[in-house]
């Protein structure tokens, strides 16, 4: 009741990863299907896109954070209202890959994300001795890593393109709305924490 007329449910899709995994390629081949030369993301970068899930038009903004280290004491600005995490990581780039975890498990602690999905986009396919998904999965640990939340690993190449369409439908199948049940209940109940435990008497 009430919802006709109302506008399209929204979500907020945060994107991350180390500098150089290949973020904002990924983004701007989601958006406009076309290979783009990126600089290094300082700040970040938003894009929104129209997509559908459950019969449903919905509307997906997508926050490309910068991954170089003086950048990432700042993803947390931006776990508040998200709906989804997309960890993208260069599978090419087997020295980075305990940087790369360490800063996933740093993320995925947050109060703000309890719950809510890991898309892990396994990038750089293309490139000769990439890590396979199975590989990524074990580095990971995904198993234990996300006990409490729905994960997937995606292989990808936002070079190619191969892969990226379904990593895009897999973020949208993921995603939590304010509507899906118990995902509003969970924002409320979050926010009540985070408001009692920045409130000092």
């Amino acid at each position: 009741m009430g919802q006709r007329g109302s506008k399209q449910p929204e979500a907020r899709v945060l994107l991350l990863g180390l500098d150089n995994a290949g973020k904002s390629t990924l983004l701007y081949k989601m958006k406009h299907n076309a290979s783009v030369s990126t600089v290094p993301t300082i700040g970040f970068n938003v894009e929104m896109f129209e997509a559908r899930k459950n019969k449903k038009n919905i509307a997906l903004t997508m926050w490309d954070v910068g991954g170089q280290t003086k950048m990432r004491e700042y993803w947390k600005s931006f776990h508040h209202g998200t709906a989804a995490v997309v960890f993208v990581v260069d599978s090419s780039d087997k020295e980075r890959l305990d940087e790369a975890r360490k800063e996933l498990e740093n993320t995925l602690r947050s109060g703000h994300l309890r719950g809510r999905s890991l898309i892990l986009l396994a990038n750089k396919q293309d490139v000769n001795g990439a890590l396979t998904v199975t590989e990524i999965k074990d580095k990971f640990n995904l198993t234990k890593l996300c006990s409490t939340r729905d994960w997937f690993v995606q292989p990808c190449s936002a070079k190619t393109g191969v892969g990226v369409e379904e990593a895009f439908r897999r973020v949208v199948q993921m995603v939590k709305l304010p509507s899906d049940s118990g995902a509003m209940k969970d924002n409320i109940k979050e926010t009540v924490n985070y408001l009692k435990a920045s409130t000092r008497f």
